[in-house]
């Protein structure tokens, strides 16, 4: 009869521990969280990517001159728009986000890409951010020859050898897939020159105009 009170007292003690251990594994196997965020603290570099996915995107120009919220996303490059519940949900600590643009140039060899800019953030999911382009990459700004590679990814810079080995052309079309040398891009867009018959590869003229005769004979000294 000695022993009950201390038998009593270790199963309460048990049932006390297995409260508390439910009580910090509430999340479910894919991340979500009782409080209504997800833990990503050991997620990889790639399902950051895809967790971030779903809420990148790269609106239209557009000619209208309204200033309500859908026309300011579209004068943007790049927006990062909330997580609901519906589509994942925020997270519970916020990720790094790289928005980088690169500016693409024919050459007689190929394209040369050329990081122009790279702007880093910090998002969880629960604030909208837009990212306008960079000076002189603007549709309005970019010369005829000029193509924009864009995308947005989690995590560090990328390396040298994560970026594409090769690039069509930029006059190829927008919808021309970019093979980046990692998972971790969440989104891109290529955006071709604005006006690709205008443009050689070797950055000349496509028809090179006839020559002049002088005024003088062919024979005058």
């Amino acid at each position: 009869m000695s022993r009950t009170p201390l038998a009593h007292g270790s199963l309460t003690s048990l049932v006390a521990a297995l409260a508390l251990l439910t009580a910090g594994c509430s999340g479910t196997a894919d991340g979500a969280e009782a409080a209504g965020c997800r833990e990503s603290d050991r997620w990889s570099a790639k399902e950051r990517a895809q967790w971030l996915r779903p809420s990148v995107s790269f609106p239209e120009p557009t000619a209208e001159e309204g200033r309500d919220e859908s026309a300011a996303d579209e004068a943007a490059a790049v927006v990062i728009r909330p997580r609901d519940s519906e589509d994942g949900g925020p997270l519970c600590e916020p990720v790094t986000v790289q928005v980088e643009f690169w500016e693409l140039t024919a050459t007689p060899t190929g394209t040369d890409l050329t990081s122009v800019q790279r702007y880093q953030l910090a998002t969880d999911g629960t604030e909208k951010r837009a990212i306008g382009f960079p000076p002189g990459l603007s549709a309005a700004e970019r010369g005829a020859c000029t193509g924009v590679l864009m995308a947005a990814y989690p995590g560090a810079r990328l390396a040298e050898a994560e970026l594409p080995a090769d690039i069509a052309q930029p006059t190829s079309a927008p919808t021309a897939d970019v093979e980046f040398r990692t998972d971790r891009i969440s989104a891109y867009k290529l955006l071709p020159p604005s006006d690709p018959d205008q443009c050689a590869v070797d950055r000349q003229p496509t028809a090179v105009p006839p020559a002049t005769s002088g005024p003088w004979p062919s024979y005058h000294p």
